[in-house]
């Protein structure tokens, strides 16, 4: 295994969007262009779905891998996406990026998570973002087509992951119509940029390179990427919500909350990020995931909390059946508590049995104590919560 350090990560875009929504197009585009100077090595499931046009083929080097004029290539799935990934990577290390169209998958999660969960893929490639492709004349017929029970509109999926919405064939529907379009869009996703397109032009650095996945990058590039107050209502069950509040959190208490709502509305969460303040350190805590895939970390690339900053959380929520106040209630409940002790103070720690310690430091590193055992080694441990479970007063 290489190591991933020494290894340019390539990034990947997943395009997803309706039948007839303009992705054969689009791509089209991208593979016969030779004004964008750019390679992209496209992924799809069939040929066959996509309709590569025969005049920009230049040659098959192998069953599943086919090379175009402008130097870009075009493979198709026809097993393990991981294993394809891994096998092209030599070939296309240095490309500009990778698309990857989901034809016939109404859910573009199940791609969206091999970037996060095989070494092999993590190490050689970083998921870039989610863009949906929508035909503005027909997407509100498929948004408010009636699906039996337990049967998930694929549209309104399609929207809920995207990071960029391409709003195609706009020359098919009048002003107030492109209006009205927008916003149901807008409704179940309020946070994703919308690009009005006809004929699917776009220029492609618009959909590679856009850092969606990478949310530290995305707050330096629009520090209010977070910072909106709407809730969007929808009368669907998918809908986007965000919110924000004064204080800071005990990050152990945050771990905790989300494994629960991992545990218990996994299934439900489509797309969620945020940036938190955290009791006991100055650097921002950044989190992202999808689905049951969670990832959050300390960041110093946005900035840390300066001297005298108002001190606020900030997140966002993309899913099914959401409860903005549970939601904001449940981070509430994981601000930082008032600390019963003081530095110097003696007390009972548990370290799987509880021993007697001093208190030698209050909110270190996020943690509200670090407590020095009064043994003969004076190990040093950090308490996670201030509660009798975890650290009892002196009797």
């Amino acid at each position: 295994m290489e190591d991933g350090n020494d290894v340019r990560r390539v990034p990947v875009t997943v395009l997803t969007g309706f039948l007839g929504s303009g992705k054969t197009t689009l791509l089209n585009h991208i593979l016969s262009s030779t004004e964008h100077k750019m390679k992209f090595a496209i992924i799809e499931n069939e040929f066959g779905d996509i309709g590569i046009d025969e005049n920009i083929l230049v040659e098959t080097s192998e069953e599943s891998i086919i090379e175009v004029m402008n130097g870009c290539i075009c493979c198709t799935v026809r097993g393990d996406l991981t294993e394809l990934l891994d096998k092209m990577y030599d070939r296309i290390k240095d490309f500009d990026g990778v698309l990857i169209e989901t034809t016939g998958l109404a859910d573009p999660a199940p791609v969206a998570q091999t970037f996060f969960v095989d070494e092999r893929v993590v190490n050689r490639y970083k998921l870039d973002g989610i863009i949906t492709v929508v035909d503005a004349k027909h997407v509100t017929q498929h948004l408010e087509e009636e699906k039996p029970e337990d049967v998930e509109n694929e549209a309104v999926e399609q929207l809920a992951f995207a990071d960029r919405i391409i709003l195609n064939k706009i020359d098919l529907v009048s002003e107030e119509e492109l209006k009205e379009v927008e916003n149901k869009i807008k409704s179940i996703n309020g946070f994703a940029p919308i690009y009005h397109t006809q004929n699917s032009l776009i220029e492609p650095n618009n959909l590679i390179n856009i850092g969606a996945f990478d949310l530290e990058r995305t707050l330096e590039m629009d520090p209010e990427f977070l910072d909106t107050d709407a809730e969007h209502e929808h009368d669907q069950n998918v809908t986007s919500t965000s919110s924000k509040f004064e204080g800071e959190l005990n990050v152990n208490k945050l771990s905790n909350y989300i494994g629960h709502l991992m545990e218990t509305k996994a299934e439900d969460l489509f797309r969620y990020k945020g940036v938190l303040a955290v009791k006991g350190t100055d650097k921002k805590f950044v989190f992202q995931g999808v689905h049951m895939l969670f990832g959050g970390n300390f960041s110093e690339e946005i900035g840390l909390w300066k001297e005298g900053e108002k001190r606020e959380c900030r997140f966002v929520f993309i899913g099914r059946n959401l409860d903005h106040e549970a939601l904001q209630a449940g981070f509430m409940e994981c601000k930082a508590e008032e600390l019963r002790f003081n530095v110097g103070d003696t007390v009972y720690a548990n370290v799987g049995e509880f021993e007697e310690g001093k208190i030698l430091k209050c909110w270190d590193d996020g943690n509200p104590y670090r407590v020095e055992i009064q043994n003969e080694e004076k190990a040093n441990v950090w308490v996670p919560i201030d509660d009798d479970i975890y650290v009892r007063e002196k009797i």
